[in-house]
Order: structure tokens, then C-alpha cells, then sequence
């Protein structure tokens, strides 16, 4: 089975002024010249970690890994003015022509795979291949699946921890509720909402508990921007219009691609992987039994290593 490459460390790193007092933190790795790739994070404004560096054959790929706006090291931290859908997909231009390339493969998990269908939707000729996991779309339904009514059901412990910090008159839209403790003066009201809107996330992606996972969600520096990003892109139903996505998806139908979905996904439900499938038929779909949400689940990790292998020429 395959398996992680071995640790390594950027040839390059730098920050990307790309405008509205944006700068981006970017890292490349691997060989200079060689295949090259873009690596999209989740959230949005989970960032990228030096684990995610090593899904990709170092000898065959040359890839660019970034912070999207406001996250990771990115600056400012946690900032949501002109911190868009659409302000991120022109940041990936941006970054592609640092890169000197013409064409990538793109690869996004997660909210990472919504910014890669809406990049590679807006840029198809950008695209030599699509790499997918943990399909999200971003309509109401699966907002609403989230924080109103489904996985509350799969996990009533964790629920009531999420739910404990809002007054129950206004359990009605979680979503609203938060949003509007993370964007208010009360500084210590938005860390507190930060780390209970990221720990519900951190104990909910993967099928068996994973302790790293949610200490690093409970974490406020990362929660603070985790969790004002996420509302802040989601009240605002991402940019995107209403099934904008699958009805964009014939756009896709000359790239070569790849989607990963695990059976038990708790945040992105698999009809949504299923319904992609139907309306981009080309791409090989691979739906995982025994997995949860993340990229490390043993066997999600193991179909993107085998895709990206495969894009890169390997076996």
C-alpha cells in the first residue's frame, strides 16, 4: 500500500503580496522542473501543515503549497476583508505565474476541493489534472447537515459542547450565532466561540478519535482563524450561486481527474462525491469504506498517493 514520502523541507519559500493588504505565504518542494502541482488546504483557513508535503513524490513533482488569505502564515491573520472565493482563485493565478508554469495539477481536500472545482471551472485550460477529496460544494443543504440537523444526531455529545456557548434562543442558525461572536469586539467571546466552532470540526472529521487532530483545533491561534473564516465564507454561501459547482462540472470533462470520498464522511456527506461523479463521468471515483473526512485516513491516503502517482507517470 502506499505510503507517506519522507519528511521534507521546502527549496523554496517567500510571502506573495497579492493586493488588499493581503500577503500569502507560499512553500515549494520537491525537484525544480519537475511535474508541477498546486496544493489547495481545507477550512477554509485550516492552512497547510509539513505533512502535506509528503503525498507527493519529491523526485517527479514540483509542488506549491500556500496559506490561503488570512491563515496560516499568511497576513493578516484571521483578516476577512477582501478575503473571497473568487479572491483566492485569482491568488492561485497569481501563484502560477510565480511559478513560471503554464499548467498544474491541482489537488484540494475539503473546502480544498470547492476552491479547486471553482478554479479549475473558472480556468480549465490551467488544469492538467484534478485531484479531489472529501467533496464539498458549499449549498445550504450541506451547511445545514452540519450545523443544524444530521451529524448532530451522530455525535449528541460533541454537539452539546458546540451548541453550549450560545444561548438557546438562538440555537436556531448556529451558523448566524457564531458569526456574530467572531466578528464582535468582545475579544474574549471570539476565542472562546473560535475554539468551540474548531474543536466541533477537529472531533467530527475522522472515523476513530485522533488526539493530535483535536488539539490542534482547540489550539487559538489556529481556531481564531479557523473558525472567523469559515463563518465568514459560509454566511455568505461561499460566493458561489446555488449547485453552482455540479452544474459547472461539464467544464471539467477534458481533465483528466480523481475523487475521494470516505464511505463515512461526517462533514461532507457522500452524495455530494456521488453526484460530482454523475456529472464529471471521466473521473475515476473512489469511494472509501472504513473512512471518515481526513487525508490521513489510511485508506484516502492511499488512493490520493496512488492518483498522484499515477498523474506523475509512476507504475
Amino acid at each position: 500500500m502506499p505510503m507517506l514520502y519522507p519528511p521534507l523541507e521546502p527549496y523554496e519559500s517567500g510571502m506573495l503580496d497579492v493586493g488588499d493588504g493581503h500577503r500569502v505565504r507560499y512553500e515549494r518542494c520537491g525537484t525544480p522542473g519537475a511535474k508541477s502541482a498546486v496544493f489547495l488546504h481545507g477550512g477554509p483557513g485550516g492552512g497547510i501543515a509539513p505533512d502535506h508535503r509528503r503525498l507527493f513524490d519529491p523526485a517527479l513533482y514540483d509542488v506549491l503549497l500556500f496559506d490561503q488569505r488570512g491563515c496560516g502564515g499568511s497576513t493578516p491573520h484571521a483578516g476577512l476583508e477582501a478575503n473571497t472565493t473568487w479572491h483566492l482563485v485569482a491568488d492561485i493565478e497569481r501563484l502560477r505565474a510565480l511559478a513560471g508554469v503554464e499548467r498544474w495539477l491541482v489537488f484540494g481536500g475539503s473546502w480544498g476541493s470547492t476552491l479547486a472545482l471553482a478554479y479549475a471551472e473558472t480556468h480549465p485550460e490551467r488544469v492538467s489534472e484534478l485531484v479531489l477529496r472529501g467533496i464539498y460544494t458549499c449549498t445550504r443543504p450541506e451547511l445545514d447537515w452540519y450545523y443544524r440537523f444530521g451529524v448532530s444526531e451522530m455525535f449528541p455529545d460533541k454537539w452539546a459542547r458546540f451548541v453550549a456557548p450560545i444561548p438557546p434562543e438562538e440555537r436556531g442558525d448556529l451558523l448566524a450565532a457564531y458569526h456574530r461572536r467572531l466578528t464582535g469586539d468582545d475579544a474574549a467571546a471570539r476565542l472562546a466561540a473560535a475554539r468551540a466552532w474548531s474543536l466541533w470540526e477537529g472531533e467530527t472529521i475522522t472515523l476513530l478519535p485522533d488526539p493530535a487532530n483535536s488539539a490542534q483545533h482547540d489550539e487559538g491561534h489556529f481556531a481564531l482563524a479557523f473558525a472567523r473564516l469559515e463563518t465568514h465564507y459560509f454566511v455568505h454561501d461561499c460566493w458561489l450561486e446555488p449547485g453552482q459547482l455540479l452544474r459547472d462540472a461539464a467544464r471539467l470533462r477534458s481533465i483528466p481527474g480523481t475523487i475521494v470520498h470516505g464511505r463515512y464522511d461526517m462533514p461532507c456527506p457522500a452524495r455530494y462525491a456521488w453526484a460530482l461523479h454523475q456529472a464529471w463521468p471521466e473521473a475515476d471515483f473512489h469511494l472509501v469504506e472504513g473512512a471518515g473526512h481526513a487525508w490521513s485516513e489510511p485508506g484516502i491516503r492511499d488512493q490520493l498517493i496512488s492518483a498522484l502517482d499515477r498523474y506523475a507517470g509512476k507504475g
